[in-house]
């Protein structure tokens, strides 16, 4: 059984506004992003969120074919996502962890994530870095280090496991008191690698200028 956590319980400080309420082509973000995961064929998803969240968004009210299901966050990201994996229906297989503020995933990008994951156990969606890269001094002044950019990539969401190699590395960093920032780091924590995906157009909605990009990707699709 196929099931996704999505973390949406952050507090939208950079973008300074309620990003994951924001509507994307007249639906709020956070709901574009369930959507992806219901059409995707998940048996349940669980959204990591606050009950006002939930209830601005129009979660509560939904009907959805498919159990989908809230749960409270915790202080960290990590904390969020640890309450999401309790909170899954027993025979859960395989688990997507997705930011909410990336509602751009398709089914068919969460299809090919999975595929991925049913052959390693490890799977995360992600992009080859092709900018420039510079390292800055702490006044924002460019450094002559030259910082190679390959094999960089730039990590995005869905991220799927095996649940049961995921818990376990979890309680890894349960145990060391490590500080992580998404599931491909828990998993290296236990030493083991995760397969990196390409799924096209994903982006995360940060800063006010993301939603008018999203806006625009997402009547192209259409």
């Amino acid at each position: 059984m196929f099931c996704a956590v999505i973390v949406a319980a952050g507090s939208s400080r950079r973008a300074g506004f309620d990003k994951l309420a924001a509507h994307l082509d007249g639906s709020p973000v956070l709901r574009r992003s369930v959507d992806a995961f219901v059409s995707a064929g998940c048996s349940a998803v669980v959204v990591v969120c606050p009950e006002p969240r939930w209830r601005e968004v129009g979660l509560a009210d939904a009907a959805f074919p498919i159990p989908v299901l809230r749960a409270d966050g915790g202080a960290e990201r990590q904390d969020s996502v640890a309450a999401g994996l309790d909170a899954l229906p027993a025979g859960t297989r395989y688990v997507a962890v997705h930011d909410g503020a990336r509602p751009l995933i398709t089914p068919q990008g969460i299809a090919a994530c999975l595929a991925a994951a049913r052959q390693t156990g490890a799977a995360a969606c992600a992009h080859p870095i092709v900018d420039t890269l510079k390292r800055a001094d702490a006044a924002a002044c460019s450094l002559p280090e030259k910082v190679s950019r390959d094999n960089l990539w730039g990590m995005e969401t869905p991220q799927i496991f095996d649940l049961a190699l995921l818990r376990r590395a979890y309680a890894c960093v349960a145990a060391q008191h490590l500080v992580v920032t998404d599931e491909v780091s828990v998993l290296e924590a236990i030493g083991v690698s995760t397969r990196l995906v390409q799924v096209g157009a994903n982006l995360k909605i940060t800063l006010p200028g993301d939603l008018e990009l999203a806006e625009l990707i997402w009547r192209n699709r259409a």
